[in-house]
């Protein structure tokens, strides 16, 4: 038994599939390459441009203090979310126009920058080292202290009894 070692040509073989299918891979060559130029010197490139900082957004995001009328269902929803839709050609009467951030009324800031953006010392009351301690109120000369049961502050059962939030 003889075997043929005849080389396989391109189209009966494997490897023209992969060649197809990697020939994008392959950087394009022109026959005619043209010749490569002396190296001349180049100058460095100029400098990029300097960056101009940004100036901080010191600028106030205005609110509105609104009165609203609603109906009975309207009311009861916004008691319990929070928040309701509002129907069109609704008129919203406009209490007072503030700042979101330094609290402040409209009238009173509107030329100037925030301060709450500059520094929110003002919403805390000022310098907390230069600040009065709370006294403890002294209860009256008739009144007697009566020691009360430990109340839980944290976890689901403080949010159930209504620690964090107003009993219904």
């Amino acid at each position: 038994m003889t075997t043929a070692t005849a080389p396989l040509s391109p189209e009966t073989s494997c490897s023209h599939l992969q060649e197809s299918l990697f020939s994008w891979l392959k950087p394009e060559t022109t026959p005619e390459a043209p010749a490569p130029e002396p190296e001349q010197k180049i100058a460095p490139p100029p400098e990029p441009p300097a960056v101009k900082e940004e100036a901080p957004d010191l600028s106030h995001v205005w609110v509105a203090a609104a009165q609203v009328e609603v109906t009975p269902k309207i009311a009861s929803i916004a008691d319990y979310r929070g928040s309701f839709k509002a129907s069109e050609g609704m008129r919203i009467d406009a209490l007072e126009v503030y700042c979101k951030g330094c609290r402040r009324p409209y009238d009173e800031v509107k030329a100037s920058d925030c301060a709450a953006k500059i520094d929110n010392t003002h919403l805390i009351g000022g310098d907390q080292s230069k600040r009065a301690k709370r006294k403890i109120p002294t209860p009256p000369a008739n009144a007697r202290i009566i020691a009360g049961g430990t109340i839980n502050r944290r976890g689901i059962t403080a949010y159930v009894s209504g620690v964090s939030r107003p009993k219904r």
